[in-house]
């Protein structure tokens, strides 16, 4: 099978392991990922970021890979609510977040995203979280959309210190399965 033919049946979603996973392959999948959005203009961090900031965003998350042939090909960072922090929105006590969501392009439409974000809104509910949340440039109306198709809804917007578009912060209520 060629790795275009890949199935959910052959994706492993686990937890970054640093012992044996590659920060710096994680990053160049980022860069890949974010690079389409780089050309549109947006600074998103995880298009340029280093392995350091990798690892700093890492910090107080919880970071799963999707792994093709033992190749990391998506990734997610997800926060409980203790750890949501940056925004008022994310401040409450009841929200929990996910951010640095990347699927490798050669990989999308496959239901990669669709997956990993399903588990992350699994996490929160077992968390206590009532609430998850994310946020994305508001000029990105593609990304918008595949978040509202997934019941995500707009709640706030915000600058980032590090990005050069403002922010739309998208949230879905969870409910217990």
């Amino acid at each position: 099978m060629s790795d275009t033919q890949m199935t959910l049946t052959s994706l492993h979603i686990r937890d970054f392991d640093a012992q044996t996973d590659s920060i710096e392959a994680l990053t160049r999948m980022l860069h890949k990922s974010y690079r389409k959005l780089a050309e549109m203009g947006f600074r998103f961090l995880a298009s340029h970021q280093d392995t350091q900031m990798t690892l700093k965003r890492m910090e107080n998350a919880r970071c799963l890979v999707g792994l093709q042939n033992g190749e990391i090909i998506a990734t997610i960072l997800y926060y409980p609510p203790a750890f949501a922090k940056g925004a008022p929105w994310y401040d409450q006590p009841h929200v929990a977040k996910f951010g640095q969501f990347a699927v490798d392009p050669e990989y999308r439409r496959l239901g990669i995203g669709h997956e990993l974000i399903r588990r992350v809104e699994e996490m929160a509910i077992q968390d206590g979280a009532e609430e998850l949340a994310l946020d994305t440039a508001e000029g990105a109306h593609h990304l918008i959309y595949y978040y509202t198709a997934r019941g995500y809804r707009l709640v706030a917007y915000t600058q980032w210190n590090l990005t050069n578009y403002p922010s739309v912060l998208m949230s879905k209520k969870l409910t217990c399965p």
